[in-house]
């Protein structure tokens, strides 16, 4: 089945990120409802914590961590992310008085929003220069006529696979701004 480039690659980006913003409204709601507000307060560690081991992935892809399935890891990684990215969105709640806590949530949705960017991209157009490629051998072109019809999609492909350049400084600044955030509260005590 030919299914569009929206239905199948910039729907489930969106899906997946009004589903965090709509989960973290929705225990927002719950908390509220049963007057669980100052729960809240705490679902930061949570939150973090699901974060920092989110990590894992990174670790073991830079080789600083030799043992898990890279694989399993990724599904981790994507998942704990998410996760932690919704609760601290619940942590974070409606609170004008505080640029920090704001600019911390800010830099985080933006690196959902990266993450997820070259999560589906990325695997769109894996998968369109693989069919190209094979649609090219199946019509009867040579493996090296077809590498060579191919050869500036398979440059568009390797410097899409260089998201990772933006994503990666994204984290930093919300790695930098959370941190802030967790010594001004521990230097204020509030």
């Amino acid at each position: 089945m030919n299914r569009s480039v929206f239905k199948k690659d910039v729907l489930p980006f969106l899906q997946w990120y009004f589903l965090m913003i709509f989960s973290a409204i929705a225990i927002d709601y719950i908390l509220h409802r049963f007057q669980l507000v100052s729960v809240g307060r705490y679902l930061g560690i949570v939150g973090t914590s699901l974060l920092a081991v989110s990590f894992i992935y990174s670790l073991r892809k830079r080789k600083i961590i030799l043992s898990g399935s890279p694989r399993t890891l990724l599904y981790m990684h994507e998942y704990l992310a998410w996760a932690g990215s919704v609760i601290l969105i619940v942590h974070a709640g409606i609170h004008f008085n505080a640029i920090l806590p704001w600019l911390a949530l800010f830099m985080m949705l933006i690196n959902v929003a990266s993450g997820l960017v070259g999560k589906y991209l990325l695997k769109k157009a894996n998968e369109s220069l693989k069919d190209r490629r094979l649609k090219l051998v199946a019509s009867g072109l040579s493996g090296t006529d077809s590498d060579k019809k191919l050869f500036w999609d398979s440059i568009t492909v390797d410097l899409m696979k260089k998201w990772r350049v933006v994503h990666l400084p994204i984290s930093l600044m919300f790695g930098i701004f959370a941190v802030l955030h967790i010594l001004t509260i521990l230097m204020f005590n509030k």
